[in-house]
């Protein structure tokens, strides 16, 4: 049960972050930056993507992803269309990754050691969920203040 739940949520929120990626009226504020607003939404976005590609789909399925966290925030003018992919991309491997987990797999101790001490996989999961949701409120604020 827990697991449908999760992956519900993270295609729920997922696919909210490709809706707000998509209102952009004009692609370009996707990459605006304001007084103490230091992420752009593009650069956000690269960054979740990233995020869920390393830790769900490097660590639990075995991907083959190899992330670099820093052009996450130092690349822009990434086109909207190309964020969105990366995004639906991320969806059928976080859905992908989570159908291959067993319940009893979300009690197992996590791949890597990420905060200061060992975790379960599923109190990881559960933080990312959390982190993507932080990230897509900052998003959607971006979007509505520097989208004008």
């Amino acid at each position: 049960m827990i697991l449908e739940s999760l992956k519900s949520l993270y295609t729920r929120d997922l696919n909210k972050l490709k809706t707000e990626i998509e209102a952009y009226q004009n692609e370009e504020n996707l990459w605006k930056i304001d007084k103490n607003i230091s992420n752009s939404a593009g650069n956000l976005c690269l960054h979740l993507v990233g995020n869920l590609n390393h830790f769900i789909g490097a660590e639990l399925g075995k991907t083959g992803y190899i992330r670099n966290r820093e052009l996450e925030f130092s690349l822009k003018d990434v086109p909207g269309k190309e964020l969105i992919e990366k995004v639906e991309a991320t969806i059928i491997m976080v859905d992908h990754t989570l159908s291959q987990l067993a319940p009893e797999d979300l009690e197992k101790e996590y791949p890597l050691v990420v905060f200061e001490d060992k975790m379960t996989t599923g109190y990881f999961l559960i933080h990312l969920v959390a982190h993507l949701d932080y990230h897509l409120g900052q998003i959607n604020y971006h979007r509505r203040l520097l989208d004008m």
